[in-house]
């Protein structure tokens, strides 16, 4: 689906559409504007796209690619972004991660959304409902909204973390958890790994923003990027890396956990073994097949046997109890 945002001095015009050819027709280049290609995963449409904006062909490689953030020094024609944000969406304790590419022009931003996102719909649908001066800020000031509401986004994702590590430390403090538990919070730990790439990316990029070449990005917005968003990434960066201490510090824990569990077992097993060892050999003794045999004539050899045998059982158990074996 290709949505087209364009941003008049009075309003704000969207169109939609599914075929590249009619999008690009709707396409005014006096004025700025914002093309989202959400699931558009189309070679070809993406190079007339890449065409129609005179981008060098080989952007086209770098979206399907999924090429890391920069400028190509050899043919400085926009500013390119990849993105790989970690998303609200959970299922099985996984994150959902959306990944794409920001092309950013004189006076056109494009967003290639693999998968669509909410973020960015979201932001959106608040742009039609507040005027916004783009031509006096420049369409680099709608980049500025949409790394503003991606950072917010994590804070919506890390208070989910922090709410089911709580739940899960619980369980693990408690020793009610078993291997599932572990499980879960491994899950977690990988799936949120994303994180780490995207922060690396978020802040490349904003130290190729101060660089002066930097022709995409006008000085006051990369003043609002460095006293409004600077501090904000560092503190989701340390806030971050706690989630991540926190839960390897919760899975070095439930492993011990499960260590000592397995170690219960198997002294228990042990001691099982233990208490049958006599009685094994008791009756592999008074199993051996000889003709004479002096307890065979006795009219009680069985019964004490038996009692003999119970007795050991019951002295075993009880011995185990009191050395805390049990």
């Amino acid at each position: 689906m290709l949505i087209l945002l364009t941003f008049y001095p009075d309003n704000l015009e969207i169109f939609t559409s599914r075929d590249v050819d009619t999008l690009l027709k709707k396409i005014d280049g006096s004025h700025n504007i914002w093309l989202r290609c959400i699931h558009f995963r189309d070679r070809t449409g993406t190079a007339k796209i890449i065409k129609h904006f005179e981008l060098n062909p080989s952007r086209v490689n770098m979206i399907f690619n999924h090429s890391p953030v920069g400028i190509d020094e050899d043919v400085e024609d926009c500013l390119f972004d990849s993105y790989e944000i970690l998303t609200p969406q959970i299922k099985n304790h996984e994150f959902e991660v959306a990944r794409g590419n920001i092309v950013i022009g004189n006076n056109f931003i494009i967003t290639f959304e693999i998968k669509e996102l909410k973020v960015l719909s979201i932001l959106s649908n608040n742009l039609q409902k507040r005027t916004l001066d783009i031509k006096k800020w420049g369409i680099d000031y709608l980049y500025y909204l949409i790394f503003k509401d991606i950072l917010n986004n994590y804070h919506t994702v890390f208070d989910y973390i922090s709410r089911k590590l709580d739940d899960l430390e619980d369980e693990v403090l408690d020793n009610s958890g078993d291997e599932s538990t572990y499980k879960k919070i491994a899950t977690m730990r990988q799936s949120t790994r994303s994180g780490r790439r995207n922060f690396q990316n978020i802040k490349l990029l904003m130290a190729i923003m101060d660089h002066e070449d930097c022709q995409w990005i006008s000085q006051p917005v990369k003043e609002l990027f460095n006293q409004e968003l600077t501090h904000h990434v560092d503190k989701l960066w340390q806030e971050y890396q706690a989630l991540r201490m926190w839960m390897s510090e919760l899975m070095e824990i439930q492993r011990d956990n499960i260590a000592s569990k397995t170690g219960e077992r198997i002294n228990r097993l042990t001691i099982l073994s233990t208490v049958f060892l006599p009685i094994t050999f008791l009756s592999g003794f008074y199993g051996m097949n000889f003709k004479y045999m002096p307890e065979l004539e006795q009219p009680w050899a069985y019964p004490v046997v038996i009692c003999v045998m119970v007795l050991i059982v019951i002295g075993s158990i009880v011995y185990a109890k009191k050395q805390r074996w049990l």
